[in-house]
């Protein structure tokens, strides 16, 4: 774990549009790269089996991504965990590790659980590690693929190049 580099923010909120609204008010940034209803073939909760319904958007804030983050239902998750419906805050860091198995390894050695796992339709996939007795906050270990390196290179090329007018780019939920 001694190469951890947090890459991004990420907060629950209970209504996506109107936190993209309030972040975009505030701090003027944008595009926000909108994915609803992502779909997620591949769920576990505590170990077992499951589903989730979730949407996001992704921002680039500087040198980090910022990740705004609802769930649909009340399916036990990560998510739920921190937070019910009507409810917003902070609720992970993410990072990509070199190797995704030793990293979850080295977590639940040093005594932190695995939550939620789960893998999108295209393939990419992360861990939601419960680190809140240490730091209040989960940790998000991503799965390394190349699919997510695409998604973090579009995210920050599109902030770069962002001449203000479109605040919301919706992408297909499976992409």
């Amino acid at each position: 774990m001694r190469n951890h580099r947090t890459i991004q923010n990420a907060y629950y909120v209970s209504d996506l549009d109107a936190a993209i609204g309030r972040w975009h008010a505030l701090w003027g940034i944008g595009p926000f790269l909108v994915r609803r209803h992502i779909q997620l073939p591949e769920v576990t909760y505590r170990g077992t089996r499951s589903t989730l319904d979730i949407s996001a958007a992704y921002v680039q804030a500087g040198p980090i991504m910022v990740e705004l983050v609802t769930q649909h239902d009340d399916t036990p998750s990560a998510f739920r965990e921190m937070f019910g419906r009507g409810q917003s805050g902070f609720h992970h860091v993410a990072m990509i590790p070199d190797d995704y198995d030793a990293q979850l390894a080295a977590y639940a050695r040093a005594g932190f659980d695995v939550v939620t796992e789960l893998r999108t339709a295209s393939g990419r996939g992360a861990a939601y590690v419960d680190t809140r007795p240490l730091f209040g906050h989960m940790v998000e270990v991503y799965w390394p693929s190349e699919g997510l390196n695409a998604l973090y290179r579009e995210v920050e090329q599109l902030a770069a190049a962002w001449d203000g007018r479109q605040l919301v780019i919706e992408v297909d939920p499976a992409a």
